[in-house]
């Protein structure tokens, strides 16, 4: 399989996630939690990034990123190679710390950067305790949560250098009290329902309107011919809401009864979901509850079965018009 797209360009905006390996502990306590931002200050200022917004969980980070020098790659690979330095020797431990690469999502700044930053900020109720908290203390849980720039974005004596608040408070009259108060108004809009970034990213990795993907796959792109799977995802997308509502309407049922259905339906949904979606096994697994590999067998299937079989080819045709 492809390893995911990188795109780097002179000042491109990116949400960057680390997840600790197995889902296990990336800090173990607050002097980690310390440590590790004291690091990413140092990081900041040698690699001259703009950090907009953080938050650090037991098992994983999310940061909020700009590289005016196009250098996501090398700064975080001295950010994650010096924390797991420093952890491995504190808790006396070998081996990774992370799952993996970090994931990376280039994000539009101009339509996204806003979003993201208050999706980063709502991150800590999505544990156990926060999604269990009543409507009413959900304010004070992420007021008091001390591992997030969100206290330092609403409250200027509790800022941390290292934030670029400024531009996160733009859309909202500025850096100053009333800019402020709007952030938090707006974080508190997003209680009830939260914010859900997942089902709009593209390819697996890029965040932004028709006309921004475009503009980095023409500018990008052909310079990534190492990385082709990926890039003929990004190039051939269709939003997964815009597949999903076309296989609803041509088979008058609702998503959630074709995805607990074990049926061909659900093969056609997995691989248009592939196909013009550009989702990889992982991702359609997890949509319908299954692993990846059974998402391949059961698009294997699929081909059998359309073998001769007008019926099926004609709901497949029908929905590919559609979303051509």
């Amino acid at each position: 399989m492809a390893r995911p797209l990188r795109i780097q360009y002179k000042n491109a905006l990116y949400l960057v996630t680390c997840q600790g390996n197995k889902r296990k502990a990336i800090f173990r306590d607050d002097q980690d939690k310390k440590l590790f931002l004291e690091l990413l200050n140092d990081g900041l200022k040698t690699y001259t990034n703009l950090l907009y917004g953080y938050v650090l969980m037991e098992n994983h980070f999310h940061l909020l990123l700009e590289t005016p020098l196009a250098n996501l790659s090398e700064f975080m690979k001295w950010i994650n190679i010096t924390y797991t330095a420093y952890y491995n020797k504190r808790h006396k431990r070998t081996g990774h710390l992370y799952q993996g690469r970090y994931k990376s999502i280039l994000l539009e700044k101009k339509a996204y950067l806003d979003i993201v930053s208050r999706y980063i900020h709502l991150n800590p109720l999505n544990t156990r305790l926060g999604k269990k908290l009543p409507l009413s203390e959900k304010r004070n849980y992420l007021k008091n949560y001390a591992w997030s720039s969100l206290l330092g974005t609403i409250d200027h004596t509790k800022r941390n250098d290292i934030i670029a608040y400024a531009g996160v408070l733009e859309p909202y009259g500025g850096d100053n009290k009333k800019g402020r108060q709007l952030y938090w108004e707006a974080v508190c809009s997003d209680l009830p329902a939260g914010i859900k970034i997942k089902n709009m990213v593209v390819g697996g990795n890029i965040l932004g309107s028709t006309g921004f993907i475009n503009r980095v796959r023409d500018k990008y792109l052909p310079l990534r011919s190492r990385e082709i799977l990926p890039a003929r995802r990004l190039k051939n997308y269709i939003r997964k809401e815009t597949i999903i509502k076309a296989l609803c309407k041509e088979t008058k049922k609702s998503f959630d009864e074709i995805k607990n259905e074990r049926g061909v339906i659900r093969q056609i949904a997995m691989d248009l979901l592939y196909r013009f979606g550009g989702l990889s096994g992982t991702e359609i697994g997890e949509m319908m509850g299954i692993g990846y590999s059974t998402v391949s067998m059961e698009r294997k299937r699929l081909r059998a079965k359309l073998k001769g079989n007008r019926h099926l080819s004609g709901i497949i045709k029908r929905i590919e018009a559609i979303l051509q």
